[in-house]
């Protein structure tokens, strides 16, 4: 009798044992995992500075365009004499710095051109002449024409724009071929249009280039940029890129 009492006994606890395991087992299931860890914070590509075009300074004075939209280089508001002269010194400059050997037929079309439209340069000439004496009085007259002649040909020697003068060039010589020298004080505003073109291409350039660094400026160029979480993110706090500090004005 004794025996099959403590019989019955273990019977019980293996019976509870089991039970209490399996109850473990099913708290278990029931239990939470744990949050996974929160993704990475995006990647910040900090595009490169904008750069000058055609090698340009980082920093340079550029004529100024008005409400118009017309750009106010040296060659602007001019009479016809000046700009007959600014077309001679324009071609003078582009036959001077325009040496390599595809551009040879600009200084032959310059020797042409200061024989075939002497008339009209020796005209223009006295006219500019009278024009400054009207405006200043003995030696500052003649200074103050040296003084703009100094502009149009700096105007005309911008190093960047080289390359596009040069075919400038090299168009006109070709077109000035055909002009008859009756012709040649009217043809001679065309004329100095194209030549100042590729200048003109180049300062539109430059200012998007001045607005593309201001841009880049504004976003990167402050010391920190802070970097805002995604949708997935929104929980995190945002994560700043420290930046070297801005080195002198660009």
């Amino acid at each position: 009798m004794t025996d099959h009492i403590t019989t019955q006994r273990r019977r019980l606890s293996l019976l509870a044992g089991a039970a209490t395991a399996t109850t473990l087992a099913v708290l278990a299931g029931c239990a939470k995992p744990p949050p996974p860890p929160p993704p990475p914070p995006p990647v910040v590509v900090i595009p490169p500075m904008p750069a000058p075009p055609m090698g340009a300074p980082l920093d340079m004075t550029i004529p100024p365009v008005d409400a118009a939209g017309v750009r106010h280089t040296v060659n602007y508001g001019i009479s016809t004499s000046q700009a007959v002269w600014n077309f001679r010194s324009a071609y003078n400059v582009a036959a001077l710095n325009c040496v390599e050997a595809q551009y040879a037929p600009i200084l032959d079309g310059y020797k042409r051109f200061l024989k075939v439209y002497a008339k009209s340069l020796d005209k223009a000439n006295k006219e500019i002449d009278a024009s400054f004496r009207t405006q200043h009085t003995g030696r500052a007259a003649t200074v103050a024409r040296e003084t703009y002649q100094t502009q149009v040909y700096n105007f005309f020697s911008l190093p960047p724009v080289d390359s596009g003068f040069c075919k400038a060039a090299m168009d006109v010589s070709v077109e000035l071929a055909t002009v008859d020298p009756s012709q040649f004080e009217s043809w001679s505003f065309g004329g100095l249009a194209k030549l100042e073109a590729p200048f003109k291409d180049f300062f539109n350039v430059y200012e998007q280039y001045r607005a593309d660094l201001a841009a880049w400026q504004a976003r990167y160029g402050g010391g920190q940029i802070v970097v805002r979480p995604t949708i997935e993110q929104a929980s995190a706090r945002p994560q700043t890129v420290a930046l070297p500090p801005q080195s002198g004005s660009q």
